[in-house]
């Protein structure tokens, strides 16, 4: 319990600096994108034991996940426009170097609403 406190203290002081909300939301969106990655290759690439263990490694990276978002104090309503386009641009990435998919067309299209989406919520001031 001592750890997880001491986590949620250093994490509070890194989201006081928007280059450390910045990072918090990088790694975010890079844990929660390999979590999918770790379900996608249990479903498709493996079977038996190793697809359990791709499962098992889904959920860890998932509570990890979790654990680091919540802990840190974003205020993740605020943030929730960068987030998206965060994990877009992470699960492109990632789609590309772990499963050499390649964006199409209407992936890149849809890319571009989705940061201009991310940008009016994010900067817009009503």
């Amino acid at each position: 319990m001592r750890f997880l406190r001491t986590m949620m203290n250093q994490l509070t002081q890194i989201v006081s600096t928007p280059a450390g909300t910045f990072a918090v939301l990088v790694l975010a969106a890079y844990l929660e994108v390999q979590g999918d990655a770790c379900f996608q290759s249990g479903l498709y690439h493996a079977s038996g034991m190793r697809r359990a263990m791709w499962f098992l490694a889904g959920v860890a990276v998932f509570v990890c996940y979790s654990l680091f978002l919540n802990s840190s104090k974003v205020d993740f309503g605020k943030l929730l426009g960068i987030y998206v386009v965060l994990f877009f641009l992470v699960a492109q990435i990632m789609a590309k170097l772990q499963f050499h998919q390649s964006p199409t067309k209407p992936i890149y299209l849809g890319g571009a609403f989705i940061v201009v989406g991310g940008l009016i919520m994010t900067l817009w001031k009503p």
